[in-house]
């Protein structure tokens, strides 16, 4: 069967290869022309454009900073032959003509806010200052005059830089709170080194750049130190904004030219951009576009041809889409999640049943490949540790030897060998099949309890069960390496205590569970015995009681074996010990013994005893353990004198929340619920009445000699 399993694999033939589909579907559809044509027209227009758009942008530069200086120049001369003209009449503020060309000055310069006229003390009582205030301005504009104060106020630097012969820009808006600028001249008469103050609106600006446009190029202002002087966003001005930084303006004081046009990068958008320095304060004027905005036409133009061709290719493209998804897109995807399961480690999956091994393509070769590997990996994981399986598929397992904190559990039958004998002598040579049958009943039930409290099985070895819980926790412990006074070393060593305290607290879950899931087997065999019991070699199922042995300690858990035998265990003293304290529990008539090291592990947090004055915190409440010590003492190498500690019950205990993990239809047998939980329970004595065991005669118990009886599971 093997062999011709063998040869039809072998044989399989791809008849109709999935590349020659796809290039005969591609090759009648795929119009070559429509990437070529389409990037030519673009590279060649978008040239053009390009060389249009850059002659416009700094033509307009040019035309924008021409009438800027034009514009600040008229009031540099209006302003300079009004301060003249007041010379030629006189100091006399009050004097009429005085007066009269002041008032006319304003009347024809309406933009302008103020004149000031002073020295590097700003002293406007000294005779030779002046301050000229445009009073409908402040009026209009619904502001004080006393801005000017404010605003000079801050401009000590400027004011001696320009008394210093420097002609200067700055950006009133921020104090003003509306769009105002100021020039800062040079000034000279009678001897005095001054500076003429002009304080105008810049609204005029605005206008001439139009600024206010829907043009797509952007022309601004700023001055030598980077600052706005005007912009189309007037809150970026008002704010005082600084564009010191931009890209554009960098290189316009980095390059020593009066104007250019570059190509940069702002903000991650590309603009042409071109500057113009105007000879007058040093006053930048910089114009820019996006690049974007002057491909938009060509791109435009690109989509319109990309659109007609995909009409054209439209019902091609349909055939192609619903071809692949059906042959090609839809198996494709059920297989990737059938392997995504797998991978995963979940064998059993809902995707196998569904791919086709039947096409003769590629697919259909995957297909049978994928689902001949899920059977044996399910196999496979049936032989080993399932858990370690999964690990395996997951790439989770880290195969070297390493110590781990764990908690381990023996089990086994009392009195095997008996029953063994019994199935022998009633049904010979069929014997084998009965008690294997009789078995698998029984360690279904009990891997269940394992599997649902987050063990893992280690091994069986006749009617005996090595668990154990943590063996896949990632149990790092270079923590034990640190100095003590390192507060790292205290908080790992809470966090692992923690997670060996979480595994301590699953298996006792587990094995209180079993005591559950052993009643339902009695009970079910005692059916099963009486619903057979009048056919010719009578089947049966005999009743039966384990004992189950549970240690935590420290052990060398990794891969076990030679290049031909292998597994993933766990060994040393604390797993020898665990196989001592099962065999413990016929000498001490219990059902489930703890360790020592067990038992404090948790008697603080889970156990209600002397040392926590028999309380426990409310949050471990649901995990209560009530435990009893066995009245014998015995020796441990290396520990000296100990007891083992008869579980009794977990008081809060679901029966029906627990097995319900596995089973959502799982209803509690009203017989058996007895065993744990509210109604089991609460003394060792109830334990032994409950399950059949004698009370031991412990003054004639010695457990140090029953050790010596004892043949170690491993």
């Amino acid at each position: 069967m093997g062999k011709e399993k063998k040869q039809e694999t072998g044989s399989f033939r791809v008849r109709h290869a999935l590349g020659f589909k796809l290039a005969l579907i591609i090759g009648l559809t795929v119009v070559i022309a429509l990437g070529s044509l389409t990037f030519l027209v673009s590279y060649f227009v978008s040239a053009n454009n390009r060389v249009t758009a850059e002659d416009n942008n700094l033509t307009l530069n040019t035309r924008s900073a021409s009438a800027v200086e034009n514009e600040l120049s008229t009031i540099r001369s209006n302003v300079f032959q009004l301060l003249d003209l007041l010379n030629v009449v006189g100091n006399g503020h009050n004097a009429a003509l005085f007066n009269q060309a002041e008032a006319f000055f304003f009347e024809r310069n309406a933009n302008i806010a103020a004149i000031v006229l002073t020295d590097k003390s700003m002293n406007l009582s000294f005779s030779g200052n002046k301050r000229l205030e445009n009073n409908r301005f402040f009026m209009s504009n619904e502001i004080e005059s006393t801005v000017i104060d404010e605003f000079l106020s801050q401009q000590a630097d400027t004011v001696e830089r320009s008394c210093n012969g420097e002609s200067v820009a700055q950006n009133a808006s921020p104090v003003a709170g509306i769009s105002m600028m100021a020039l800062f001249f040079p000034w000279s008469d009678g001897g005095l080194e001054q500076t003429c103050v002009i304080l105008f609106s810049i609204d005029a600006l605005t206008d001439t750049l139009s600024l206010g446009s829907k043009s797509m190029n952007q022309t601004f202002m700023v001055n030598d130190a980077g600052d706005l002087l005007l912009h189309s966003d007037s809150a970026l001005v008002k704010s005082g904004g600084n564009f010191s930084n931009y890209p554009l303006v960098k290189a316009m004081r980095d390059n020593n030219d009066q104007d250019r046009q570059i190509l940069y990068e702002a903000d991650g958008e590309k603009f042409f951009g071109a500057y113009h320095k105007l000879a007058l304060a040093d006053i930048g004027i910089l114009t820019i576009v996006p690049t974007e905005t002057v491909f938009e036409a060509i791109n435009q133009t690109t989509r319109n041809n990309i659109y007609l061709t995909l009409i054209v290719l439209f019902f091609s493209i349909m055939f192609i889409l619903i071809f692949s998804h059906i042959v090609i897109s839809k198996p494709l995807k059920l297989l990737k999640k059938a392997v995504e399961e797998i991978t995963a480690g979940n064998f059993e999956n809902p995707y196998i049943g569904l791919l086709n091994i039947k096409r003769k393509d590629e697919i259909g070769v995957l297909n049978k490949g994928t689902r001949d590997e899920q059977e044996f990996l399910n196999m496979f994981s049936k032989f080993t540790n399932k858990a370690v399986a999964k690990a395996i598929a997951r790439k989770e397992i880290d195969f070297d030897p390493h110590l781990k904190d764990l908690t381990i559990f023996f089990s086994d039958i009392r009195g095997f060998t008996a029953i063994s004998d019994g199935f022998k002598n009633r049904f010979g040579e069929e014997s084998a099949a009965e008690i294997i049958g009789f078995l698998n009943d029984y360690m279904s039930r009990m891997v269940n309890c394992v599997t649902l409290s987050h063990g893992n099985i280690d091994k069986f070895e006749g009617d005996a069960i090595m668990g154990l819980w943590g063996i896949m926790r990632d149990d790092d412990l270079h923590f034990e390496e640190l100095p003590d006074s390192n507060p790292e070393k205290q908080k790992l060593a809470k966090e692992h205590t923690s997670h060996v305290m979480e595994d301590a607290i699953n298996c006792i879950k587990g094995i209180i569970a079993m005591r559950y899931a052993l009643m339902e087997y009695n009970k079910a065999a005692e059916a099963f015995t009486k619903e057979h019991a009048n056919e010719p070699k009578a089947k049966y199922k005999p009743h039966i009681r384990i004992g189950c042995g549970i240690n935590t300690g420290r052990v060398t858990a990794g891969i076990m074996g030679s290049d031909d035998k292998m597994e993933y265990t766990a060994i040393g003293d604390a797993v020898n010990f665990a196989s001592r304290t099962e065999a413990s529990n016929k000498p001490c008539g219990t059902d489930i013994l703890l360790t020592e090291d067990t038992y404090n592990l948790l008697k603080k947090d889970f156990i209600r005893c002397q040392e926590n004055n028999f309380t426990i915190p409310k949050e471990n409440e649901e995990n209560e353990i009530i435990a009893e010590m066995i009245p014998v003492s015995f020796e441990v190498k290396g520990k000296g004198e100990q007891h083992f500690y008869g579980v009794v019950n977990m008081p809060r205990f679901d029966i029906e929340k627990f097995f319900m993990q596995g089973d959502p239809d799982f209803k509690v047998d009203p017989d058996c619920k007895r065993a744990v939980g509210p109604t089991g329970p609460r003394t060792m004595k109830e334990v032994r009445e409950l399950l059949g065991i004698p009370t031991p005669d412990f003054e004639k118990v010695n457990l140090n000699e029953e050790e010596n009886k004892i043949q170690v599971k491993q």
